[in-house]
């Protein structure tokens, strides 16, 4: 049976970042979110905000990742912010009491209507169906 696979695009704008995840977050692909996350602090992002529609599952490997990335980007003096989550996913954000992730973003579609470049980090080893 293939691995899951998860996409993550970035979508940079000045000091801000959209990061959009599609698919499953769990133990093979958190390290992608933790990745990309870790790289927008590496490269001067000061908000990431991270859209997470086309997210199909997240366990809790990836809301560990989330949580760390959180931490990191507090003491960094920058935001993380998480956004349109599916409702399974909501429920165990706030069931864990990590409800601070979660934030409405007026800019999301301004976000999306900016078309820089994007970057496309690569699927989780053996995520390639």
């Amino acid at each position: 049976m293939p691995l899951p696979r998860l996409n993550v695009h970035r979508h940079d704008h000045t000091t801000r970042t959209l990061i959009t995840l599609a698919g499953e977050i769990d133990l093979a692909t958190a390290p992608l979110v933790h990745a990309a996350l870790a790289e927008c602090l590496h490269d001067g992002i000061r908000t990431t905000d991270i859209d997470l529609t086309e997210v199909t599952f997240c366990d809790a490997s990836g809301l560990n990742a989330f949580l760390a990335a959180s931490r990191l980007a507090t003491e960094a003096g920058t935001v993380l912010r998480l956004h349109h989550p599916p409702p399974i996913m909501a429920r165990i954000i706030e069931i864990t009491g990590s409800g601070f992730l979660l934030h409405e973003l007026h800019e999301l579609h301004e976000l999306h209507s900016v078309r820089p470049p994007s970057r496309r980090f690569p699927a989780a080893a053996g995520g390639a169906r």
